[in-house]
């Protein structure tokens, strides 16, 4: 394990739901020299793991956009990802494949589609937060295969943060690994020995929707607006 990776917990456990492991990656997260951090969530399910652990630490919240490229015969299959200005990472454990030709540009388009439709909805609820120079905390629910992470990751670092971490409740080992090359740090709440789906270490894991996360970026703008937030 590379020396900038941090394991709270070695072994496996459950959430009770996103807020529950956002707390715990909170509690965690005040260890570290966070100068004017901005949490920055993954949406969807990682927004709402990012929203706790702003109000936890008092932070603001916001939001980076990537997409996984799901495998052509299993959707659910994350074979690379894309970040929000386009650049894809693919998976090096699936490096040796042959995809049906013009597979991954298409399947680019689309997720880049989709990209675009969230940042027009989710920047009417919350304007992008400055970057430059701040400590900027990439946070998901968790994480698999570490593409779409990698793929924040890197749209992150183009807007010249002074720290990168990548923080997330529960990771496979071979994730964490690829992710810390993309990060100055990583935390990770707890790092099974077995690791099948995100999903497994979570009691209450519904799908979030757009409409979720366009609700809790309302609230973190209001408190701004407001001068209740940092």
């Amino acid at each position: 394990m590379k020396e900038n990776i941090k394991i709270v917990q070695h072994g496996s456990g459950t959430f009770s739901d996103r807020s529950h492991a956002g707390k715990m990656l909170a509690e965690a997260l005040k260890d570290y020299d966070l100068e004017d951090p901005l949490i920055l969530g993954i949406p969807r399910g990682g927004v709402v793991v990012a929203e706790e652990v702003a109000d936890s630490l008092g932070s603001q919240l916001d939001i980076v956009l990537s997409s996984k490229l799901a495998a052509p015969v299993n959707p659910e299959l994350a074979i690379g990802a894309v970040s929000e200005t386009g650049k894809v990472f693919m998976d090096p454990r699936l490096s040796s494949r042959e995809w049906p030709e013009g597979y991954i540009e298409s399947e680019k388009r689309e997720k880049m589609g989709k990209i675009e439709r969230r940042r027009e909805i989710f920047r009417k609820a919350r304007p992008k937060a400055r970057m430059e120079g701040r400590t900027l905390v990439v946070v998901d629910d968790g994480l698999a295969t570490g593409s779409t992470m990698e793929a924040a990751l890197w749209g992150a670092r183009q807007e010249r943060p002074s720290k990168l971490i990548a923080a997330v409740p529960v990771a496979s080992e071979s994730a964490l690994g690829r992710i810390s090359e993309a990060a100055d740090q990583v935390l990770c709440v707890r790092l099974p020995s077995l690791f099948m789906a995100v999903s497994q270490f979570y009691a209450n894991f519904p799908q979030t929707t757009d409409e979720e996360v366009i609700e809790i970026l309302k609230k973190a703008s209001t408190k701004e607006k407001k001068g209740n937030g940092p």
